[in-house]
């Protein structure tokens, strides 16, 4: 929520000027504005500096191995229509699309995240469409395959985004989600397809890489 009295920066403007473009960890491929240390992003979100960060402006573990997985597996998206769900940064978008989607729409509630997708596809030079919205109350998208990494962190949103995913599903899309085993993943109704090793940002700085997996809900 702004702040009274602050001026609210133009989002691509901001993110141009104060997010350096630099590669992936564990995912050289894809280039994307990250955040660092002097980045300033409360004033663009309008917080205050003691507040936690933005999660668009990082690469998390479960988008991360996503990514990664969809890259290595191009067959998994080549042709098909992609949906991603809380797309943040748009890694995953963007790697759907590199891997040979025919497709690929970016979802996310938060419209600086928008603006940060719209720049990070240009760098990487592929076409994703990118909105703000909550849909996951809503009827099953248009697509053919949902990824989701990173959702999974709050017991509330986890239960409402594993009820959409569930419908989704029932409606012949098939779901794919990228997690690092976080306390609210649903592991029992989920099988693991595999497994890599990624950097991530929750994990604080100096951990090295983590080991995340890419699940598809159980039938």
């Amino acid at each position: 929520m702004k702040r009274p009295g602050m001026s609210q920066p133009d989002p691509a403007a901001f993110i141009k000027a104060n997010l350096p473009i630099s590669p992936v960890p564990s995912i050289p491929e894809i280039l994307l504005h990250t955040a660092g240390p002097a980045s300033g992003l409360w004033r663009l979100a309008g917080r205050a500096e003691a507040d936690p960060p933005p999660y668009w402006a990082y690469p998390w573990a479960g988008g991360a191995v996503l990514a990664r997985h969809l890259l290595d597996r191009p067959e998994m998206v080549s042709g098909r229509r992609v949906l991603d769900l809380g797309a943040g940064s748009g890694l995953v978008a963007i790697a759907a699309a590199k891997a040979g989607a025919a497709t690929v729409t970016a979802i996310d509630i938060d419209a600086n995240a928008i603006a940060a997708i719209g720049l990070n596809a240009a760098i990487n030079g592929v076409n994703i469409v990118a909105w703000a919205a909550d849909i996951i109350e809503h009827q099953p998208p248009a697509t053919d395959l949902l990824v989701v990494g990173d959702l999974f962190y709050d017991p509330s949103l986890a239960a409402r985004v594993t009820a959409f995913l569930r419908r989704c599903q029932a409606s012949g899309i098939e779901v794919l989600i990228g997690d690092p085993e976080r306390a609210y993943l649903p592991q029992g109704e989920l099988r693991r397809i595999a497994t890599h090793a990624v950097a991530d940002f929750g994990a604080g700085t100096g951990r090295g890489s983590v080991q995340a997996g890419v699940f598809s809900l159980r039938q």
